[in-house]
């Protein structure tokens, strides 16, 4: 449920996995209790479910409303749940949204679909943005995707004309480059200052986060929830001290996850680390073939202990 806040889509959301079973399905009781995991500290406001790290393009329309479906369930009225829309197709990506809100979604976030890295122009991305926005009676924010993936990565014309659309309440902001990050917030601040803008590059939380930001949504955040949450808070609160000493336990662990190619296994790379922390059983991803070396599991399980003493100090 949306607070009564003047600003309600504000703070830490935690962009949650999917875990799945061997043979490829939703495990819907363990994704439950991940969502229930993720919203367990008081820092995370809500959750970015069916994103990147949610397998979204992968998924068919059913399994999209099952996983919004289990969300409300599981976390119940007491958190924000925004799910991502992601087609190629516009008519099918304002499907989607309809049937994410009627599964109890409270705002949505639509990803720019994958062909717009190589050309699309900006009536086009106008337009997909506007037929979804006049789909549905829900709020939706906007992906500004890392400087290096075309045109899914919006230039600041392009972003003005989305910002200026009726129900636009939040930017999850992925630039992925401080300075496009600070651009886009200095653009917002004066086209839509109504528009909260969140730093959700998950390796540049820090820098983002003391140039200024409102929240966040980031996969870490469902791996670490209680050190994401509680490093946004200390950034708030004017604490670089804390931040300083949060940053250092996670950037090597954030910097082998999306930081390491191929950049595709992100999200293996957090399943793996739910395993390790005992929290699932398999770290399966929907690209069967995906798989970990015996050195990267290695690598990626001592970064994830020193992570882990943080989150237990934050806890």
């Amino acid at each position: 449920m949306i607070p009564a806040s003047a600003t309600p889509f504000r703070g830490v959301y935690a962009a949650t996995l999917l875990p799945l079973r061997e043979d490829g399905t939703i495990d819907a009781p363990g994704l439950a209790r991940h969502l229930k995991d993720c919203t367990s500290t008081p820092d995370i406001v809500g959750i970015l479910c069916n994103g990147h790290a949610g397998e979204n393009h992968l998924l068919d329309r059913e399994e999209k409303r099952l996983v919004v479906e289990t969300a409300r369930r599981a976390i119940g009225a007491e958190k924000i749940i925004v799910s991502g829309v992601l087609s190629e197709d516009v008519a099918e990506a304002c499907r989607h949204a309809r049937d994410a809100v009627a599964a109890g979604a409270d705002a949505l976030l639509v990803f720019p679909p994958f062909s717009w890295a190589v050309s699309q122009d900006a009536e086009a991305i106008v337009a997909h943005h506007r037929a979804i926005c006049d789909a549905v009676d829900a709020p939706v924010m906007l992906y500004q995707s890392s400087v290096g993936s075309g045109g899914m990565a919006y230039s600041l014309p392009i972003l003005e004309q989305l910002l200026r659309l009726p129900r636009i309440v939040a930017v999850k902001e992925g630039s992925w480059e401080t300075n496009a990050y600070d651009r886009h917030r200095t653009l917002a601040a004066r086209v839509a200052p109504h528009v909260e803008v969140m730093a959700s590059g998950d390796e540049h939380l820090l820098p983002c986060f003391a140039i200024g930001t409102t929240g966040s949504l980031v996969s870490l955040a469902a791996i670490l929830p209680g050190s994401i949450g509680r490093l946004w808070a200390a950034v708030q609160a004017g604490d670089l001290g804390t931040a300083r000493r949060i940053h250092a336990a996670i950037q090597p662990l954030a910097n082998l996850i999306y930081g390491r190619p191929p950049a595709g296994r992100a999200t293996l790379r957090l399943k793996a680390c739910l395993v390790m922390r005992k929290k699932w059983s398999s770290c399966r991803t929907k690209k069967a073939a995906d798989v970990l070396s015996e050195q990267e599991w290695r690598e990626l399980s001592q970064a994830l202990e020193c992570a882990l003493a943080m989150e237990l100090e934050c806890d």
